[in-house]
C-alpha cells in the first residue's frame, strides 16, 4: 500500500486529456462541423491542424482556412456552439471513445490530503467536462481551477492559469517543483517547463517514451496501468 503521508503536501497535479487519460476517435470533426456551420453559416471544408494544439489556435486556423481573414471576433461564438455541439455528440463519444488503460485508477491513486487535481487542455472547458464526464473520470478532478484551450494558445500560459485558480479556490501556495504537468507529447513537456514546473510523460498517444525522454521530461511512464510507478514519478517516491 502507499504511504499518503509520504507525500509532501501541498500538491498540484495537471492532467492533459486526449491521449493521455482517453482518446475519442471520429468526433471532433463532427463537433466543429457543426459549429462552423452555425456561427458562419456555411458549411466547413476544412479543419486545421489539431495534434498538440489549443482550440482557440485550430479554431482560428479554421476560420482562416474557411476565407474568414477576421476570426478573432467570432471566438465566443464559436466556443458556444462547440460546447453545445459536444454536448450534442456526448453518445457518440462514448461509442467512439474510451477511457485509456488504468486512467481512473491513476487518478484515484494520486489522491491525498492536500493534493490538488485538474487539467491543463487545449480543450475548451465545456469540451473536457463533457469528455471527462463520458467516461467518468471528473470525481477526483476539480475542473473548476483549470487551464483550457478557450484560455490561451500557448500551454506555459494555461499551466500558469490553472496554478493561479487553484491556488486562490484552495487558498494556499504551491511550490513549483509541487507542480506537476501529466501529458503524452514534447507539447505538454514544453508547456510545463516553460511554466516553470515539472512534467511526467506518458507514452498513451503518438510520443514514444524516448520522444518524451528527449523532450526533458522528469519522468516517463509507458502508460497508465502501474499506480505505484505513477506515484513514484509524480511524488518522486521510491520503494
Amino acid at each position: 500500500m502507499w504511504d499518503h503521508d509520504r507525500v509532501t503536501a501541498p500538491a498540484l497535479i495537471l492532467w492533459d486529456v486526449d491521449h493521455t487519460l482517453l482518446e475519442i476517435k471520429g468526433v471532433s470533426r463532427d463537433i466543429y462541423a457543426r459549429a462552423y456551420q452555425l456561427v458562419t453559416g456555411s458549411p466547413m471544408e476544412q479543419l486545421a491542424d489539431m495534434t498538440g494544439r489549443t482550440e482557440r489556435a485550430i479554431i482560428i486556423e479554421t476560420l482562416q482556412l474557411g476565407g474568414i481573414t477576421e476570426p478573432e471576433p467570432l471566438l465566443p461564438a464559436f466556443y458556444d456552439a462547440l460546447g453545445e455541439a459536444a454536448r450534442q455528440l456526448q453518445d457518440r463519444m462514448r461509442g467512439a471513445g474510451r477511457s485509456l488503460p488504468g486512467a481512473g485508477e491513476a487518478i484515484a491513486a494520486l489522491v491525498a490530503d492536500g493534493v490538488v487535481q485538474s487539467v491543463v487542455t487545449g480543450n475548451l472547458h465545456s469540451i473536457a467536462e463533457v469528455k471527462l464526464a463520458a467516461f467518468g473520470l471528473t470525481e477526483h478532478l476539480d475542473l473548476a481551477v483549470g487551464g483550457y484551450g478557450d484560455d490561451d494558445s500557448d500551454r506555459a500560459v494555461l499551466v500558469r492559469l490553472a496554478v493561479k485558480r487553484a491556488e486562490a479556490a484552495h487558498q494556499v501556495s504551491f511550490p513549483r517543483p509541487r507542480v506537476v504537468v501529466i501529458g503524452d507529447t514534447p507539447h505538454d513537456v514544453k508547456g510545463a517547463h516553460d511554466a516553470g514546473v515539472r512534467a511526467v510523460g506518458v507514452a498513451t498517444g503518438g510520443s514514444t517514451v524516448a520522444d518524451l525522454e528527449a523532450a526533458g521530461a522528469e519522468a516517463v511512464l509507458p502508460d497508465l496501468t502501474r499506480p505505484r510507478a505513477l506515484q513514484a514519478a509524480v511524488f518522486g517516491l521510491v520503494g
